[in-house]
């Protein structure tokens, strides 16, 4: 079975596919704030709801288009990690017919390798505050 996932928005999507592309499940969530918490005990009862488990994945695909960068970086990190301890292959797609040109791209994809996110730009990180000293008060 073939778990693809989407994650560069609010509402995060799970997709099970059979190898001839055939949808066999699906289901999405309100993740927002909480994807990192939420992901793989989401993952592990979508599975159980359709009668597998993580073991028999066989391939994975993820969304790795433009969208927010916390979610794809989230979404990327955890399918990379999937793939390698199950020893599968993982593909990346984007657009419109992100599924099918997944599946399409799992036919070649060998288990070990590992999908980058394609961001819309650069990160946008903040300098940190400027320390300040504390000086205790003390009493003369």
């Amino acid at each position: 079975m073939i778990l693809a996932l989407r994650t560069d928005k609010p509402v995060a999507e799970l997709y099970l596919l059979s190898p001839d592309g055939q949808l066999i499940g699906e289901h999405s969530w309100q993740a927002h704030r909480e994807l990192a918490d939420t992901i793989l005990p989401t993952i592990e009862d979508f599975l159980k709801h359709q009668q597998l488990s993580i073991k028999d994945l066989t391939g994975l695909v993820i969304f790795t288009g433009q969208g927010s960068f916390t979610g794809l970086r989230i979404g990327t990190t955890v399918a990379n990690a999937l793939a390698f301890s199950l020893d599968i292959p993982i593909v990346k797609a984007s657009g419109d017919e992100w599924r099918s040109s997944g599946l399409a791209a799992l036919q070649t994809a060998r288990p070990q390798q590992f999908v980058i996110p394609d961001y819309d730009g650069e990160p946008n990180i903040t300098q940190p505050k400027p320390k300040t000293l504390h000086k205790p008060n003390r009493l003369d």
